[in-house]
């Protein structure tokens, strides 16, 4: 078993993922020129071009927002967060806007079906 760091074990998951489904991309602060605040995309701007490694404003709400209405055209998107208590910036939209997505789209279905 080889032994590797954390953020390269992200990396190559991302990679792998990224190279199988097209609909998957990456988003965040400085995720593309920097590879990274913590190099966890490293190399990934060349391998998959600035359309699919997208670096973002300092604005967690907005590209939060961004991804759940991504998500809802089908995409995949993978957010990274500098750190942890910036991605709570984004819980409104994480918590509020996608879980009302749901629900609406559950009470559609049930609507529907009956």
């Amino acid at each position: 078993m080889r032994t590797i760091q954390f953020r390269e074990a992200i990396c190559e998951a991302m990679s792998e993922e990224m190279r199988t489904d097209e609909s998957i991309y990456l988003m965040g602060e400085e995720v593309a020129e920097y590879n990274g605040a913590y190099k966890a995309s490293k190399g990934m701007l060349d391998e998959f071009g600035e359309k699919r490694v997208i670096d973002t404003p300092i604005a967690e709400l907005g590209f939060a927002g961004i991804a759940i209405g991504s998500t809802m055209t089908g995409n995949r998107p993978i957010v990274e967060y500098m750190t942890f208590n910036f991605s709570l910036v984004g819980i409104d939209q994480i918590i509020n806007k996608c879980l009302m997505n749901l629900v609406r789209k559950e009470l559609l279905i049930l609507q529907l079906l009956n």
